[in-house]
């Protein structure tokens, strides 16, 4: 990895990376750091299992447990899909909200999910209910993790929703309409994906972790196609790529002989 491209001008506003971010500590793990740094890129860009990133692993020649896998990106996962989050563009005024149900220790829990206009996730919240109570929290959430001003809030015909916004956000418009909300609605399918490839969540905690982490870094690593050509998206493809070894202190390495 260590041998990509440097950075296009697209990405000119990564460049402060170097001053304001420093890699995650890797002391005490007897793996090389490109090794755990493939293992999350696996896991989290691909529709995986920990066992089959095992498996993958081992027909590299790498012997390591799918259960050390799971512990590097439950301990790794989050550190890096927060790097791309703190440098994400300023965000637009508009914010579509949904919930939906996801099954974990095979009960019912939901996941509320917040997006911007383009469908970049801002945020995940996994609870027990989708009563008032659970809206008014995550309807709170956004305005502290995007440090940013909505002006629009777009939501489905959940009565929830609009009693927290009441409480919460008075002076946003209030769109309720649930042909409005598809931004929100699609972003809730590669969760699905990921759920049926991992058969489920085993706790309301790991789901918590994994899905957070999960809404950061395969939107990083993954450019939109269809809005590019395929030179283009293969270059914008190798720069990301260039951006995820720095992230991940991969960069950092002294090149192979």
């Amino acid at each position: 990895m260590a041998d990509r491209v440097k950075w296009s001008s697209g990405w000119s506003w990564w460049r402060g990376l170097s001053v304001g971010n420093t890699p995650p500590s890797y002391k005490g793990y007897r793996y090389p750091v490109e090794m755990v740094a493939d293992c999350v890129w696996l896991c989290f860009r691909f529709p995986l299992g920990f066992r089959e990133v095992e498996e993958l692993m081992l027909e590299r020649g790498v012997i390591v447990s799918h259960e050390t896998v799971r512990r590097w990106c439950a301990k790794f996962g989050q550190s890096y899909a927060d790097a791309p989050r703190r440098r994400r563009v300023p965000l637009g005024g508009k914010r579509h909200l949904d919930e939906v149900f996801i099954k974990i220790g095979g009960e019912r829990k939901y996941l509320w999910r917040a997006v911007d206009a383009d469908g970049t996730v801002l945020d995940n919240l996994v609870q027990n209910r989708r009563d008032r109570a659970a809206a008014r929290c995550f309807f709170r959430r956004p305005l502290k993790t995007t440090r940013s001003v909505s002006r629009v809030i777009v939501t489905d015909k959940l009565r929830s929703c609009g009693a927290a916004h009441r409480e919460v956000m008075p002076s946003d418009e209030h769109r309720s309409h649930k042909g409005l909300n598809n931004r929100a609605e699609n972003s809730h399918q590669p969760t699905r994906q990921r759920e049926r490839a991992m058969k489920g969540f085993r706790g309301v905690g790991g789901a918590q972790r994994f899905l957070t982490a999960f809404s950061g870094i395969p939107p990083h690593l993954r450019p939109r196609r269809h809005l590019k050509t395929a030179t283009h998206c293969r270059a914008e493809t190798t720069t990301r790529f260039a951006i995820w070894d720095h992230i991940t202190g991969v960069a950092g390495l002294p090149a192979a002989a």
